[in-house]
């Protein structure tokens, strides 16, 4: 799994543009968590879906960035998160032990 870092909030304008035409997937992670540790090596051990872009947030650098993703796509703040973007909008956003790389999959399609 090759992710890119989400640490500019000026990413989001560009998440947003790309999901017009890929899906993007922004994965918020806690690296204070052991259940959020968990959850980023399953999602790397999954297979992850053809033409879609991963986002990896590491939210104990950048809560700012957590803030304004919960803002401009009307979620809740939870860690770990995952939330998949279509045609600029938060189609999918899922949680803790819920988040698993062939749900993603199944919404992407």
């Amino acid at each position: 799994m090759s992710w890119i870092e989400l640490k500019d909030a000026a990413q989001l304008e560009e998440i947003i543009a790309q999901s017009k035409h890929t899906p993007q997937v922004i994965f918020k992670h806690s690296t204070r968590c052991s259940i959020s540790t968990m959850v980023k090596a399953r999602l790397e051990k999954g297979e992850k879906p053809a033409n879609t872009t991963f986002y990896y947030l590491d939210l104990i650098r950048y809560r700012d960035i957590s803030n304004a993703i919960a803002e401009q796509f009307h979620v809740f703040h939870e860690s770990p998160q995952v939330l998949l973007i279509k045609d600029g909008e938060c189609i999918y956003d899922e949680s803790h032990n819920g988040i698993r790389m062939e749900f993603i999959a199944e919404q992407v399609n």
